[in-house]
């Protein structure tokens, strides 16, 4: 057995991608929860090894998981935390709030549920399926926190949610962020149905958080939690956020300025979050930018006072603050392209969530103009997407943003559909260069953007934020 823990979790990953990855090859018909339920009692019962928050929707599922994360951390509880995709490193989706699990950890949990999964013949299993990789990173999950010790753990559900592999745990308070329609092959074809599939997770008696939703998915919503005598918080009635603004710290503008950017946060969106629950407002400092963002840390902050409610405000304040997760308007920059004044990495690849991107740059620019008291050059843009997302609908929202668009393959792993992508951008007169080999296309954007002093965007997908940093992290090696 290797002692090396890169090594160790290189042998566990190989291991779980003998079995079926819905992430990387969509398939129906493939939800199930009686599998879990049999490999849980095999592993005595992991899920039930600590109280857990549970969290649902379309977006900002993660966000908010880490947030809860933040919060309960700092409140002084150690807390484990479920979530998906990671971007490079597999472990950053089990770990802590803020940091990976110490190494035997890993080690321990992942030869513990090898043994077990490898000693069971196939025709043991329920309906004889084989069971599939996204079961086995939960399972592993679980084993993770146990071996952890943690006191609380936080749980993003992958897909859905009445079937996702997550909903066997048995939360103490169940989180639902913005629903849209997204994967309607598996989960519908409409809102409401669509939310009754994220609503799946809501438990008997358990109070529920939601976000702000269309009057659909409110009311499916709402009829799962009577059913089920289940509290039910809608965000926008029991919380108000004010005094919203992206606080830019000095050294970022100086750092511009000198081609030395570093130290990040490079700017904060800071707001104020007043509630009837609260003894007072909860002041964030978000690392997560974005208005949506502060939209979460509300959620969070009354999730976790239900559970909580004598937790200080200001402890909620610092706990959301301290949330980070890479891709999510992720600003950085490259030591070895010294001339671009910086880079934004943004996993968004929805209409909406585009949309969502668009405007926090749009706030981003002013605040850094008025700071600088000079104009900044609209963005070089870098974009992917795989074939199953509607680029129709989402070419609309660069019109007129970008300087100079190339798009690209989002890596190996999605299928893509470049020509139709190119084709919903010139539909929409939009002008941008088609340069399929992904390398090349990052290769190519990093050097013009270089020579010419722009900033860069990426978006679209996650894969293609991963090719794009592990591009700038093998430069520097």
């Amino acid at each position: 057995m290797s002692t090396n823990s890169d090594e160790s979790l290189h042998f566990f990953t190989e291991w779980i991608d003998r079995y079926l990855n819905f992430e990387r090859t969509p398939k129906k018909n493939i939800f199930w929860l009686d599998t879990m339920k049999f490999l849980c009692e095999k592993l005595h019962h992991p899920e039930t090894y600590c109280p857990c928050f549970h969290v649902a929707g379309s977006k900002g599922k993660g966000s908010i998981s880490a947030m809860i994360a933040g919060i309960l951390e700092e409140k002084g509880l150690r807390t484990g935390v479920y979530t998906s995709p990671h971007i490079l490193d597999f472990k950053e989706r089990v770990g802590y709030g803020n940091k990976p699990f110490e190494f035997e950890v890993y080690r321990q949990s992942a030869y513990e549920l090898m043994d077990v999964v490898d000693s069971i013949p196939l025709e043991e299993f329920p309906a004889q399926r084989p069971v599939t990789w996204f079961e086995l990173v939960t399972l592993f999950a679980m084993l993770c926190f146990r071996n952890a010790r943690v006191d609380y753990a936080v749980w993003e559900v992958g897909l859905g949610g009445r079937l996702d592999a997550t909903n066997v745990v048995q939360p103490v308070c169940c989180c639902i962020g913005p629903i849209e329609l997204e994967h309607t092959e598996f989960l519908g074809d409409t809102i409401e149905k669509i939310a009754k599939e994220k609503g799946g997770i809501i438990k008997k008696a358990t109070p529920v958080v939601c976000a702000r939703q269309t009057d659909e998915a409110y009311k499916a919503l709402q009829d799962i939690a009577s059913s089920l005598n289940a509290p039910f918080i809608q965000v926008e009635k029991n919380a108000r956020i004010s005094n919203t603004v992206y606080n830019i710290r000095h050294n970022f503008c100086e750092s511009i300025k000198n081609n030395t950017l570093k130290d990040a946060p490079f700017i904060t969106l800071d707001a104020d979050i007043s509630s009837p629950l609260f003894q007072k407002d909860v002041h964030v400092a978000l690392q997560m930018l974005g208005d949506v963002q502060v939209e979460n840390a509300a959620l969070a902050a009354l999730a976790v006072k239900h559970v909580f409610p004598d937790i200080d405000e200001s402890m909620i304040g610092r706990g959301a603050s301290r949330a980070y997760l890479p891709a999510r308007f992720e600003m950085t920059a490259s030591s070895l392209h010294p001339n671009i004044p910086f880079i934004v990495l943004d996993g968004a690849h929805t209409a909406n969530s585009i949309h969502i991107t668009m405007k926090t740059y749009r706030h981003i620019v002013v605040a850094l103009q008025d700071k600088l008291h000079e104009s900044m050059q609209k963005p070089f843009l870098l974009f992917a997407c795989a074939a199953d997302k509607d680029v129709e609908d989402i070419a609309i929202h660069f019109k007129d943003e970008c300087s100079r668009i190339v798009l690209t393959r989002p890596g190996n792993v999605k299928q893509s559909d470049v020509q139709r992508a190119a084709k919903a951008f010139t539909s929409e007169k939009i002008d941008c260069t088609v340069i399929e080999d992904y390398e090349k296309a990052i290769e190519v954007l990093f050097d013009t953007a270089n020579k010419e002093r722009v900033p860069v965007l990426v978006a679209g997908s996650f894969y293609l934020v991963a090719e794009v940093k592990s591009y700038l992290r093998n430069l520097q090696l």
